[in-house]
């Protein structure tokens, strides 16, 4: 018997588990291997079986291999309750007024697509309770009659001569406008994924019908941008929460024809968000007069060719820079913290000029470690954050953290 015979159709990993052996088709073994939904090899010694492996990934996709017929649902867990996963996100995009468990509910669901699905669902649904907002949008068009104003460099190239007809353009008031396109694309998006719940997918087929006249955002193009003001406040959550279904949505095509549609959520990307929000938020409370700075540019070198781009940078006063912060997501090796971070943190700190600076890993197996660098005087100090603390808890070690930045930085 073929172990093609015996090949999964459905396959659950959690993130950053120990590698899973099981049999696949090898073309959909290959079409996993030229994506980087996981990492996957063939097995050296049973043909057929493949070494499947989930990093900070998470999420669901079906990937129908090259052949157009074999396909895999592959599910990967994350490590984190689903509860505190919507708390560290929530309060990435908004921490004034960050998603408690009650409010998406994601208590309810066990896995990831189903809690994101229910929680765009009720935002969505709570954006819409008082009507579609409507705007006003710029329209070009060819017209039998004249509105707005005439295009004149338009109709003379394209109707040089003719009367009718006329190439206009005018603002229309319309429910088709940004807000909604990010709201009516995102539900689109979800309805395809695999996993939703039957009463969550009927929910988002009702939000669909309310937005029935809007237009989606066809693949490919960017995501209309939109401002926060006052009369789309209601709006604000759904939007918030519709950009990271949109922006977590994996792509259809890569090289070989492999087709892949799904949502893949970057672990990594959310605990470096969380923390330098996190951090931006212990310093506004505490006044301290100090700023801060994301992904903030240095180079290491004085011809500025290494560019180098810390998580975290704190300013003093006099706005030269008194601390920096990387936060690692990743796994730690068997015997700690990975040293590559540690070599990275002291290029910070060089390019910087700062004789301390600042890891920041989610909790595993390593305590917390400082390292003083030989002939450099420059100490490097590793932190654990605990992801399974309840929120209050959470944000009460990152203001520690703060404090700790405060009393070591240079003014």
């Amino acid at each position: 018997m073929t172990p093609a015979g015996d090949a999964v159709r459905s396959v659950e990993l959690v993130e950053h588990a120990p590698a899973t052996r099981l049999a696949l088709p090898d073309a959909v073994g290959r079409a996993l291997a030229a994506s980087d939904v996981v990492d996957a090899a063939p097995d050296p010694y049973t043909p057929g079986f493949w070494s499947l492996r989930a990093g900070s990934k998470v999420g669901a996709v079906a990937v129908t291999a090259p052949d157009g017929e074999t396909s895999v649902t592959v599910r990967v867990t994350p490590k984190v309750p689903i509860a505190r996963l919507f708390f560290l996100l929530g309060y990435t995009l908004d921490p004034r007024r960050s998603w408690r468990d009650g409010e998406v509910e994601a208590a309810e669901h066990r896995d990831l697509l189903p809690a994101l699905a229910h929680a765009v669902e009720r935002q969505v649904d709570r954006a819409l309770r008082q009507g579609l907002l409507q705007g006003y949008r710029a329209t070009e068009e060819s017209a039998l009659v004249v509105r707005g104003r005439i295009r004149e460099a338009e109709q003379i190239r394209r109707r040089f001569g003719a009367m009718l007809p006329v190439e206009v353009a005018y603002d229309e008031f319309t429910t088709d406008i940004a807000e909604n396109r990010i709201l009516r694309t995102a539900v689109e998006r979800l309805l395809r994924l695999p996993g939703i719940p039957h009463d969550v997918r009927r929910r988002l087929l009702h939000q669909r019908a309310r937005l029935a006249d809007v237009t989606t955002v066809v693949r490919g193009q960017p995501i209309p941008d939109w401002r926060p003001t006052r009369l789309n406040s209601r709006y604000h959550h759904a939007l918030r929460l519709s950009r990271v279904v949109l922006e977590g949505a994996s792509a259809e095509h890569t090289p070989g024809d492999l087709h892949i549609d799904g949502f893949l959520f970057d672990m990594n990307k959310l605990f470096e968000d969380f923390v330098t929000v996190a951090l931006r938020e212990a310093f506004r409370t505490m006044d301290s007069g100090h700023t801060v700075r994301f992904q903030d540019s240095h180079h290491l070198d004085e011809a500025a060719a290494i560019r180098m781009k810390p998580d975290f940078v704190l300013y003093g006063r006099a706005g030269i820079p008194c601390a920096v912060v990387d936060a690692k997501y990743k796994a730690e090796k068997r015997g700690g913290y990975p040293d590559a971070d540690l070599y990275q943190m002291l290029a910070y700190c060089t390019a910087l000029d700062l004789r301390e600076g600042h890891l920041v890993y989610a909790k595993g197996n390593a305590p917390h470690a400082s390292h003083e660098v030989r002939h450099a005087g420059t100490v490097i100090h590793q932190h654990a954050l605990d992801l399974g603390l309840e929120p209050a808890g959470l944000l009460a070690e990152v203001e520690e953290l703060a404090q700790r930045l405060t009393d070591t930085a240079r003014v």
